[in-house]
């Protein structure tokens, strides 16, 4: 089943707030085919633990800011901020350090399900200029 539009919503601003606090390699997948507890994992990569959390704070912000709020039903390892993972139900999100994200490999491990074109705007807007 194709992604809800209230998932792909979630997704692209979530995947923006990240792209807007310099998260790298930000990946949107489609786990809606093999996961039916969610629709889409958002995935971004941060270099230290204090942009970790940055990039978790303003992804919360921004979904909060939608006309239809949106509240993590979960959160996980912020305390840390290696992994911090937010379930929104719709979306999962999952904000790793650089180092996590090469040894989990969450990318690899979902390689079959399809995903998401993502474009930061701010590299459009750069183009377009």
């Amino acid at each position: 089943m194709p992604v809800s539009e209230r998932a792909l919503e979630l997704a692209m601003t979530a995947a923006q707030a990240a792209a807007d606090k310099k998260a790298q390699d930000i990946v949107v997948i489609d786990v809606g085919d093999q996961l039916y507890i969610t629709d889409a994992f958002v995935i971004a990569s941060a270099s230290n633990e204090r942009q970790v959390i940055a990039i978790v704070d303003a992804i919360e912000e921004a979904l909060l800011n939608l006309e239809e709020k949106a509240k993590p039903v979960r959160r996980e390892g912020e305390r840390q901020g290696r992994w911090v993972l937010l379930d929104y139900v719709d979306i999962v999100v999952h904000i790793q350090h650089a180092e996590e994200r090469e040894f989990y490999a969450l990318d690899k491990l979902w390689k079959d399900c399809p995903t998401i074109p993502f474009v930061d705007r701010d590299m459009v807007e750069a183009d377009a200029s």
